[in-house]
């Protein structure tokens, strides 16, 4: 009896060691419930301090020229970061990861060009 728990036991451990050491090739697959209330950045200036800029998508010019609007979308800055802490990813990958799903969702191809067989375009 204590080869067969000792067995299981460490069956266990390697597996959970496996799991762990491969954790970035699946934990993004795991439906993590969102928290009931997240503060979200309200101005640009918060959504440079949230993480939310970079050299190719920059704020810091709405900042400096005193732009009132409230920032970026919510939903949009929502689904970024959930992208950004479940893949663990930077902000420029996250940001094509969500552009690529909104294009899937609606019909639209990689290259920006609609997979609608009726569609018609002129050059």
């Amino acid at each position: 009896m204590g080869y067969v728990l000792y067995s299981l036991s460490f069956c266990a451990l390697v597996l959970a060691t496996a799991l762990y050491f491969t954790r970035q090739r699946w934990l993004h697959l795991l439906p993590i419930p969102e928290p009931i209330y997240t503060r979200l950045p309200t101005s640009f200036r918060d959504d440079i301090e949230a993480g939310l800029s970079s050299s190719a998508f920059d704020l810091s010019a709405n900042v400096e020229a005193g732009d009132s609007r409230q920032g970026l979308d919510d939903a949009g800055k929502r689904e970024v970061q959930t992208i950004m802490k479940r893949r663990g990813v930077d902000f420029d990958e996250a940001r094509r990861i969500y552009m690529q799903n909104r294009f899937k969702n609606n019909n639209i191809g990689p290259d920006g060009i609609p997979r609608d067989p009726k569609f018609v375009s002129f050059s």
